[in-house]
């Protein structure tokens, strides 16, 4: 009870700047919290500069929309002022761009409007704390740098919280790692830190691990001398070389080697390598951003990742959320991709029917954001009228089904699958449930023939022999599963 009265006692000092040209917005901060703490208002920027050089707040809450200065403008502004007062930034339309540039620049939070008073309270109690901390520290160090574009689609919480990590680690020099689901966004996150890092005027590379064989990987990555193996006849320049102030996307980093994993351990470590067959050390400065669907941990267990690479990468690490997690982005995203594809298409659409959307909304999306885009991609190109109806979708449904039931190991449910697979119904989307199964029952169906079995499937052949290399899968085929 004394600790209560203490810390209302304490709030009752705290001054808040609320930076906002709405009167009702005043109104609320003044009703909800004017009892807790001193609030002060203004209704533009200038002002509120003017403010916070003779009041000295303990944080301000400014909103983007202002008439004159906007609120990102007179954030960098104050941040030259006063680098340690804590800035919360409000929006009523927010965008990627803008989460991410009021991060990066150095506001303490984004929240949307109308925002829940619990929340904002929450959020005013951490700024003012921090606000206090900082007092006894060294200024802070805000990243800069230009934005680049909008690549990201989504204002779920979920996005939010994306979106501001994003700008927090965008404009610092260290290896981000980006989790996620097959088809959730990793490069698309990857390739919104690069331009809106202070590399974006530098080279941005990416690499799909998977998608090369491990001899052909590490010579793209380090390079290769002169007779190094057969059909080296000349220097190669891998592409830290040839990337070199830049960086360098690495997606499916469980598929590399682990000799390839502890040169790339010595990259982030020392910033040098050498080249396949060659001796001399060579420099290289390059940013990398890394990501994985898979289990490092459980492949560290397994001995097939490095444990001192993975403590290395998870300094920093962004986990994006699947599409079923991402309430409300359902139909900003359909939006997104109508546009991209009625344009690329020559198509007129005027939008998508009310029961189509409803249907959108309802699926569980196994393949997240990239099944979402590739649905709507089909969908325009087979819509016959002036909208999307449901009769334009194609949503796998029994498919979908049928990898439910392989929970129970229903040898029928994946033969129906790749029945459908095989009739040219579905392509596989290699979900981790059952993809060992699947490229097993294909290679049992082939007779053994690689080539074959990744036709069926409908994946490349090198990515067929990634995952049997993943699944210890011989070549031979098996009778059973």
């Amino acid at each position: 009870m004394n600790s209560e009265v203490t810390q209302k006692t304490k709030n009752m000092h705290s001054r808040v700047l609320i930076v906002d040209d709405e009167h009702n917005i005043h109104y609320s901060f003044q009703k909800s919290f004017g009892q807790e703490m001193e609030i002060l208002s203004a209704h533009t920027a200038e002002e509120g500069i003017d403010l916070l050089r003779t009041q000295t707040p303990d944080a301000v809450v400014m909103d983007i929309k202002l008439p004159g200065l906007d609120g990102l403008e007179a954030l960098q502004k104050i941040r030259k002022i006063d680098s340690r007062t804590p800035i919360v930034i409000m929006t009523a339309f927010g965008t990627v761009d803008t989460a991410i540039e009021a991060m990066k620049h150095g506001a303490f939070e984004y929240i949307l409007k109308p925002f829940e008073v619990e929340k904002m309270r929450e959020v005013l109690r951490k700024a003012i704390a921090a606000g206090a901390a900082r007092q006894k520290t060294a200024s802070d160090r805000i990243p800069l740098g230009d934005p680049k574009g909008n690549m990201l689609v989504g204002s779920s919480p979920a996005m939010q919280e994306i979106y501001k990590l994003i700008g927090r680690v965008a404009g610092q020099n260290v290896t981000v790692l980006i989790l996620g689901e097959s088809g959730t966004g990793k490069e698309m996150v990857a390739r919104a830190i690069y331009h809106h890092s202070t590399r974006a005027n530098k080279p941005f590379l990416e690499i799909n691990c998977a998608a090369l064989p491990e001899s052909l990987l590490e010579s793209e990555l380090f390079g290769h001398e002169k007779g190094a193996f057969t059909g080296a006849f000349e220097r190669h320049n891998g592409k830290f070389e040839q990337v070199n102030g830049g960086t360098m996307f690495l997606d499916e980093i469980g598929e590399m080697s682990l000799l390839t994993q502890a040169k790339i351990l010595r990259v982030i470590q020392h910033g040098e390598f050498t080249r396949v067959g060659g001796k001399q050390i060579i420099r290289t400065d390059v940013r990398l951003l890394i990501a994985t669907n898979r289990n490092l941990e459980q492949m560290i267990r397994d001995g097939k990742f490095r444990e001192d690479l993975y403590y290395r990468l998870n300094i920093i690490s962004v986990d994006l959320p699947p599409l079923r997690e991402r309430e409300g982005d359902i139909p900003e995203l359909v939006d997104h991709f109508l546009v991209r594809y009625s344009l690329e298409a020559g198509k007129k659409l005027q939008g998508i029917e009310k029961s189509a959307m409803q249907k959108l909304e309802v699926y569980h999306w196994p393949g997240n954001v990239r099944q979402l885009e590739n649905c709507i991609r089909r969908a325009v190109v087979l819509a016959k009228g002036s909208t999307i109806t449901t009769d334009d979708l194609e949503l796998d449904e029994a498919i979908d089904q049928a990898i439910a039931d392989t929970e129970q190991d229903d040898d029928a449910a994946l033969k129906r699958i790749l029945q459908n697979i095989a009739e040219g119904k579905n392509r596989m989307r290699l979900w981790p449930a059952v993809e060992e199964k699947l490229i097993r029952l294909a290679l049992q169906k082939t007779a053994g023939n690689q080539t074959e079995a990744a036709r069926i499937l409908g994946i490349h052949r090198n990515t067929l022999r990634s995952r049997m290399e993943r699944y210890h899968i011989s070549s031979r085929p098996t009778s059973s599963f």
